[in-house]
């Protein structure tokens, strides 16, 4: 069973049976199917089926070239309409199946985002017509979680916010400025981060980790597209899976200045969700390359 299926409010499918039936209704009653050819006689194929607002299951194989369609994997979703950075992307295939991972470096997050490529189907279409690698793409990022935990926010005062708000353009300039060789750019970073050191270790002896760091995002167990994530809320709803009734919330997350919506089932959430208080956990990330016909 894929191990995030619950995360778009299939919990109690925890039987190769019950997955398999599933898999036969979304190829037949599917959304959207997505088609496009790998060669010369091979022609792949996506079904998408959406069970509430913006989540769903994608199943993925291909026809061959007696129209016999066979079934790869499948893969539950949440699509985000939310652009989360413009920063160069770089994408790969999986060895093991027809399936592909996107890297991306983000200065505001301080490590390599790697995510599950979502709309596939579209970037190989534009490698078949030669278009691979583009420029002037975007992504928008998702994730979807098994556990998490909301928690208050840290007070701050209006002045505070401006602060940190002009601290992280100024930090951000200075990456920018260290990554295209500028060694008193390097310097300032060095300085500064030696400095957060400093005053982080003095502070834990007497306060909570969570009362000094507002938000993190950093890689989380062994495998690369997975994260631990602690972030503000700034948006959220509650959908209903149409098929098995269950409850999902999906919350707008602010990450270090990263922008991307999270879809948990309600039954793995400890405590109530609101905007301005802040989600802990673990997800796996997804996103979606918006490329240049499609921005």
């Amino acid at each position: 069973m894929h191990k995030f299926l619950r995360a778009v409010g299939f919990s109690q499918y925890t039987e190769k049976k019950q997955v398999q039936k599933l898999i036969r209704d979304i190829i037949i009653h599917a959304d959207e199917r997505s088609y496009t050819t790998v060669g010369k006689k091979t022609l792949v194929a996506e079904f998408d089926r959406n069970f509430a607002e913006d989540i769903g299951i994608a199943v993925c194989g291909e026809f061959d070239e007696d129209d016999t369609y066979s079934f790869d994997y499948y893969l539950p979703y949440l699509r985000s309409d939310l652009v989360s950075t413009a920063e160069d992307i770089s994408i790969e295939r999986h060895a093991a199946k027809e399936s592909y991972a996107g890297i991306c470096d983000d200065p505001k997050v301080g490590v390599s985002l790697i995510f599950y490529l979502q709309n596939m189907i579209s970037y190989l279409k534009l490698q078949g017509e030669g278009k691979i690698p583009a420029k002037g793409t975007s992504l928008n990022l998702s994730a979807l979680s098994c556990q998490g935990t909301i928690m208050m926010p840290i007070q701050k005062t209006e002045w505070q916010k401006k602060k940190i708000a002009k601290d992280a353009v100024q930090r951000n300039r200075l990456i920018q400025a260290a990554r295209g060789g500028d060694e008193e750019a390097m310097e300032s970073l060095t300085l500064e981060d030696m400095d957060t050191y400093t005053s982080i270790s003095r502070k834990i002896q007497k306060a909570d980790i969570f009362s000094l760091v507002d938000t993190y995002f950093m890689p989380y167990g062994v495998e690369c597209d997975q994260y631990s994530v602690l972030g503000e809320i700034t948006d959220m709803k509650l959908v209903t899976n149409g098929l098995t009734g269950e409850k999902v919330h999906i919350l707008t997350l602010c990450c270090n200045d990263l922008n991307l919506k999270v879809a948990i089932n309600s039954i793995d959430l400890l405590g109530e969700p609101a905007v301005g208080r802040r989600f802990k956990g673990s997800v796996w990330l997804q996103g979606q390359v918006n490329f240049p016909e499609k921005s």
